[in-house]
């Protein structure tokens, strides 16, 4: 069948082809034991070789066909500007949002513009705790979109992970602002915490969780949406 994986930061993200399309899941770094149908894989960062790696094509930058890519340019903001930008065929912005937010901008005629790039709401979360005296741990998935959070929270934990939401979101919101006419990409693990956050600000955004690993998919070297 094949199978793509795209390693990141803290998570690697799979794909494969089903009866009703691309079927994709996450598990923990270091899961190798899905590697034996792996036709292609790519990774945002030097990763530790197994044999198994071997068995599929490791795609490289210059894999992307999105014009004017630097080379120091990391392979996941590439594949995620290029498919937005295909899909629509206008400028867009992508906002990936995981261990760290990078908001990539792409050119109506498909060129790479460039961005910005800050850590992410668990990196932020992390940095609190490990940097000031007496400031707790917080984990980021133990926040729940759904549950209405006031705009001021007295509990400590709460004003963290609401302190940090919002400084993504706002992040998110002054590119969009500032890269007029293009379309705003919302991706990443952390999209469901910043889409109410947007939408409370009238910013909407498309949606597509699995953004990079559509694009995997796409690609000419791997054709499997022909």
């Amino acid at each position: 069948m094949g199978r793509l994986l795209l390693i990141g930061n803290s998570r690697w993200h799979w794909a494969e082809r089903s009866a009703d399309g691309l079927r994709c899941w996450h598990s923990a770094a270091g899961e190798v034991g899905e590697l034996a149908d792996l036709q292609a894989w790519a990774a945002v960062g030097p990763v530790q070789s197994h044999e198994r790696f071997a068995l599929g094509r490791q795609l490289q930058l210059a894999d992307v066909p999105l014009h004017g890519v630097p080379p120091w340019l990391g392979i996941d903001r590439a594949l995620v500007g290029w498919r937005a930008w295909r899909q629509q065929r206008q400028s867009v912005l992508v906002a990936d949002a995981g261990t760290a937010l990078s908001l990539t901008r792409v050119d109506a005629d498909g060129g790479f513009v460039g961005g910005l790039i800050s850590a992410g709401v668990a990196l932020q979360l992390r940095a609190l705790a490990g940097a000031t005296a007496q400031l707790p741990a917080v984990k980021a998935d133990g926040v729940d979109p759904t549950q209405s959070v006031s705009a001021w929270p007295s509990p400590t934990v709460d004003a963290m992970a609401e302190g940090c939401r919002r400084a993504v979101a706002a992040a998110i919101a002054s590119a969009a602002a500032t890269a007029e006419g293009a379309q705003l990409w919302l991706t990443g693990g952390d999209a469901e915490l910043l889409r109410p956050l947007l939408l409370e600000q009238r910013i909407h955004a498309v949606h597509a969780p699995n953004l990079a690993l559509e694009a995997m998919a796409a690609l000419p070297v791997v054709d499997w949406c022909s």
